[in-house]
């Protein structure tokens, strides 16, 4: 991209009362942030939802200072960037009503992979919420997803850690500039984590600092994923407005259920009672969900001779063999197995090569 069009870009999307919507609907009118700004004020005036106090704050002249100083701070610091136009930007994002012009990145972050999913959550996690959360990105691993979350104490920091654990790619979303650490004290994961993944954000470098920046930076949390999992969150929260807008892009939210009692399990437990989230106690319950399939490379190149099955698995063969195709519900009420444990030993005879899955939830002999 041309440093010019950057600059225009960077003084749009800069500009007091005009967001996202309405930078692209300039945008819509005149194919370049460039253009803009060489059209006629009386022209753009007429675009509909414009009006004049908005184009007369877009051609302020402190505006493009503060344009100018940020193009140096990109450029002096290496910053590289995702534009709304082009072709790397993050699809799933890209078709979100307020997704940004654009988005600043530090690390090496490819965000069009297919798995990718958000996990979010209280910062005052407690041992069961960050076990629970461990547990579910193991289990998650072989299928090599990208981790997004928030940075925060508690559970956003917890899945980033487990993520570069197990090699997998994570995404901290900021709700600051990118010459910010916060919280400080996660300063010593910043290497790590820019290695194996890194850093976005849509805001400056010399953005206010202040509380709803973080709630702003919820929708990218939530846009970039297939799915967005809230693993404890108290009756108000941050991770229930994430949830929300992960509805609102229709995208899937689940919910781990807790304690009636525990004050960090309420808000869960209400996205699930007010059917806002799918319940989800284990992995297997997001990989059926969304029809996550193992990738060929990570399949057996041929089922083996003699598998060692366990009962279950026995009981779940036979029945398959004789029954042909059959759906994960009846299989569990077939073979008298619950279907929590049906789930989580289908996964383990996939992964042996004994059975393979079907679209609808189905499986047969492989």
């Amino acid at each position: 991209m041309k440093e010019e069009e950057l600059l225009c870009t960077l003084a749009l999307m800069r500009t007091p009362g005009i967001g996202e919507i309405t930078a692209k609907k300039l945008l819509r009118h005149c194919i370049y942030a460039e253009a803009i700004f060489q059209e006629k004020k009386h022209v753009l005036e007429k675009i509909e939802g414009i009006g004049r106090t908005k184009i007369d704050a877009l051609f302020e002249t402190q505006n493009l200072i503060g344009a100018e100083r940020e193009l140096h701070y990109i450029l002096s610091n290496n910053i590289q960037f995702f534009h709304i136009s082009e072709e790397d930007y993050p699809q799933r994002l890209r078709y979100c009503i307020d997704s940004p012009l654009l988005l600043f990145y530090k690390g090496n972050i490819d965000l069009n992979k297919p798995k990718i999913i958000s996990i979010v959550g209280t910062r005052n996690a407690t041992l069961y919420g960050k076990a629970f959360c461990e547990k579910l990105i193991s289990d998650l691993a072989i299928f090599n997803p990208i981790i997004v979350s928030g940075f925060a104490y508690g559970i956003d920091i917890q899945a980033h850690k487990t993520a570069l654990e197990y090699n997998l790619q994570t995404v901290a979303c900021l709700a600051h500039g990118l010459n910010i650490v916060y919280p400080k004290a996660h300063e010593k994961y910043c290497k790590d984590i820019e290695a194996k993944g890194g850093f976005i954000t849509d805001f400056c470098s010399d953005a206010t600092f202040y509380r709803n920046n973080f709630l702003k930076r919820n929708r990218i949390i939530a846009g970039l994923s297939e799915a967005t999992i809230v693993i404890e969150s108290a009756e108000k929260g941050g991770s229930l407005v994430t949830a929300d807008i992960a509805n609102s892009y229709n995208r899937e939210v689940f919910a781990v259920p807790g304690k009636t009692t525990d004050e960090m399990s309420r808000g869960c437990l209400n996205l699930i009672k007010h059917q806002e989230a799918h319940i989800i106690t284990e992995a297997t319950d997001l990989i059926y969900l969304l029809n996550w399939k193992l990738d060929d490379t990570m399949k057996p190149i041929q089922k083996k001779l003699f598998v060692e099955l366990s009962p279950d698995e026995q009981k779940i063969y036979d029945f398959l063999k004789k029954e042909g195709k059959t759906l994960l519900d009846y299989i569990a009420l077939s073979c008298n197995i619950p279907i929590h444990k049906t789930s989580s030993t289908l996964l383990e005879m996939e992964l042996k090569g004994v059975i393979r899955p079907l679209p609808g939830k189905l499986f047969e002999i492989a």
